[in-house]
């Protein structure tokens, strides 16, 4: 008797992958590709590397499947977005290169300066420097803001769009980013980097 692939959880189809069913991780993948490769896409914001990071995603998934080091039982889909957004974060620190910064609100104003039109080389030569200086600030920022910073400035997603793929409440990524903003602003200072 078969049981609708719809009806099956995704855990289900994880223990059935595991007593030999190579299907089933198929099938499961295809359940949160849209999800996932959306997840990605907003965050890198170009297709060939999401793609790539799509495909890297989800090799990690099937290796620590079949590794025996998966159990996040009921909670399949937020463990693929949190592989998938770290593999993004590996992205921008590899090529050392962010997307264009677009400020939202008041909070994002310590990330104007990236968006201003300078004409002379030395400005852009400081303005350079600049960005550069902060990128290697965030680094220093506690692993929970830099991540929700990361994503909200450089990746654009939504506080909603964030607390999905990180699992927490909207509240707490709102008071994540609040608390990295006010963190990144000291660590400017200290280090007296004009904006």
């Amino acid at each position: 008797m078969k049981t609708h692939v719809v009806s099956v959880s995704d855990q289900e189809l994880i223990t059935r992958y595991l007593k030999g069913h190579e299907n089933s991780l198929g099938i499961l993948m295809l359940r949160h590709k849209s999800r996932v490769f959306t997840t990605i896409y907003l965050l890198v914001k170009d297709r060939d590397v999401a793609e790539d990071i799509f495909q890297d995603t989800f090799v990690k998934v099937i290796d620590t499947v079949r590794a025996g080091r998966y159990n996040e039982e009921g909670k399949f889909l937020p463990w693929v977005l949190r592989i998938a957004h770290n593999l993004c974060i590996d992205h921008f620190r590899r090529n050392a290169k962010m997307p264009t910064i677009q400020p939202k609100d008041e909070d994002t104003d310590v990330f104007a300066f990236l968006d201003l039109k300078e004409d002379s080389v030395e400005d852009r030569i400081i303005r350079k420097q600049s960005h550069d200086k902060v990128r290697q600030l965030i680094q220093h920022l506690p692993e929970e803001q830099r991540e929700v910073l990361v994503m909200r400035i450089y990746g654009g997603l939504s506080f909603k769009e964030i607390s999905e793929v990180t699992d927490v409440s909207i509240n707490t990524s709102l008071g994540r980013m609040r608390y990295a903003l006010g963190n990144l602003r000291k660590l400017i200072d200290k280090h007296h980097i004009t904006l």
